[in-house]
């Protein structure tokens, strides 16, 4: 997709993100595009098509929308697909992405959770739902990734709709010692 990290910009001094009801313990969030058109065509590629390749373009828009509108981080890490699913796609798509927007940001990159339980597809179920179903389901990992005691994290995903599974992802950052977590998603899902 020729152009894709373009397509995905928002216009300067269009707040798209930062929602009112940001989810605790998040510090900001924010996203690229809404979750139609490209950015849907290109996430369900890289995630069930196998085109990894879009990793490379989807992270540089992420990093460029940080840049535009975030404030910090000291590090760059993605909220972790269960271990079975990546070994089904053979990738985790989100860590992709991270990895991307890590190096256009100039950032740390460092894989700091495990989703510890399979959790049901999050698209169909309401927000309360939605945030029980992943209550739990994140740690920092303790096999050798340092944690980021005293940091500030950017939580890097592909969608975001309530942000349950952002929150849950900072929650256990948190408890790690980190300072606070923020995020950047590649879309919106309304």
């Amino acid at each position: 997709m020729p152009g894709l990290d373009r397509r995905l910009d928002a216009p300067a001094g269009v707040a798209i993100g930062l929602p009112a009801d940001l989810p605790e313990p998040l510090l900001q969030l924010d996203w690229c595009a809404p979750f139609t058109g490209t950015a849907r065509s290109a996430l369900h590629a890289i995630k069930y098509g196998g085109e990894q390749r879009l990793a490379e373009p989807l992270g540089a828009a992420v990093a460029r929308r940080w840049a535009r509108v975030g404030v910090g981080p000291d590090l760059v890490t993605h909220v972790p697909v269960h271990a079975g699913r990546a070994r089904t796609r053979g990738y985790d798509q989100a860590q992709l992405i991270a990895r991307s927007a890590a190096r256009h940001l100039d950032l740390p990159y460092a894989t700091l959770l495990s989703r510890e339980r399979a959790t049901m597809a999050q698209f169909d179920l309401d927000r309360r739902d939605r945030a029980a179903n992943v209550a739990g389901a994140f740690v920092a990992r303790t096999d050798g990734a340092v944690i980021p005691a005293g940091r500030w994290v950017l939580l890097v995903d592909d969608v975001v709709t309530t942000g349950a599974t952002l929150a849950a992802c900072a929650e256990a950052l948190e408890r790690a010692g980190a300072l606070g977590c923020s995020a950047v998603t590649v879309a919106r899902e309304r």
